[in-house]
C-alpha cells in the first residue's frame, strides 16, 4: 500500500474527511448528536464509552479507512501520478 502521505497531510480536505469520519461515526454509533456534547468532559466521556464498544471502534476505523482510500484507483494505493506530487494538485 503506497500512499503519498506527505501530500495528503498538507491537504485540509483530508483532515476534514478524517475528522468527520471519526466524530460523526462516533456520535451516530452512540446515538448522540452535537447538542449532547456541551463540554470537553462530555466529549471525552463519549470517547471513552466508544473505546469500550468494539462495534464503535470497527465502525470508526472503517469510516477512517474510507476517508484515506482514493476511490479513483484500484486497491488502496495512490496512482503513480499521485505518488509523484509534492503538494496537492491544483485544478
Amino acid at each position: 500500500m503506497k500512499i503519498n502521505w506527505k501530500v495528503r497531510l498538507k491537504n485540509p480536505m483530508f483532515w476534514i474527511g478524517i475528522a468527520s469520519a471519526f466524530v460523526l461515526t462516533l456520535l451516530a454509533q452512540l446515538g448522540m448528536d452535537f447538542s449532547n456534547i456541551t463540554s470537553w468532559q462530555s466529549f471525552f466521556d463519549a470517547l471513552l464509552e466508544a473505546l469500550r464498544n468494539p462495534v464503535v471502534v470497527v465502525a470508526v476505523l472503517t469510516a477512517t479507512c474510507n476517508a484515506v482510500v482514493d476511490p479513483t484507483t484500484a486497491g488502496m494505493s495512490d496512482s503513480k501520478q499521485a505518488l509523484q506530487y509534492t503538494k496537492p494538485k491544483e485544478k
